[in-house]
């Protein structure tokens, strides 16, 4: 009997323990929401660089044209292909779910909408979010 306490009692305490360990929080859900909407404003003033401070340095952008590393790779991609405030446009995020994937990641879905004077873009994506020195940052992109 002595035998099952000792064996028992240290995975009960570790089951209890990861029971109580921080996770994912509603204002881990608000922070992420909130760096989409100052990506959204950024992006509808004209201004990519302040867009790309919701990416990580780490960021791997999946899409149409395939995959690019770097946030100065991205950053040059998005450069290049809005180079100026008419081909950029207004953005608009629908956010679908944001799911936590333990205490410092998250799975964000939705859809994103570009409205420019000749033409309306628009398709999903899938953000997985990770957090940065208490900051939550995109590290990859599947946009389509």
């Amino acid at each position: 009997m002595t035998f099952y306490r000792i064996a028992i009692l240290p995975a009960l305490i570790l089951l209890i323990t990861a029971c109580n360990a921080p996770g994912f929080r509603s204002d881990d859900e608000d922070a992420i929401r909130s760096v989409m909407t100052a990506q959204e404003q950024a992006w509808n003033s004209g201004d990519i660089h302040s867009y790309m401070e919701g990416y990580s340095d780490t960021i791997c952008f999946i899409g149409s044209k395939g995959m690019t590393c770097g946030l100065q790779e991205v950053t040059a991609n998005y450069l290049k292909s809005y180079p100026d405030r008419d081909a950029m446009g207004e953005l608009h995020f629908g956010i679908t779910e944001v799911v936590g994937a333990g205490a410092n990641h998250a799975w964000v879905t939705g859809t994103w909408a570009l409205h420019r004077q000749a033409d309306t873009l628009g398709g999903g994506f899938s953000l997985l979010w990770a957090r940065e020195q208490d900051e939550w940052r995109i590290v990859r992109d599947h946009s389509f």
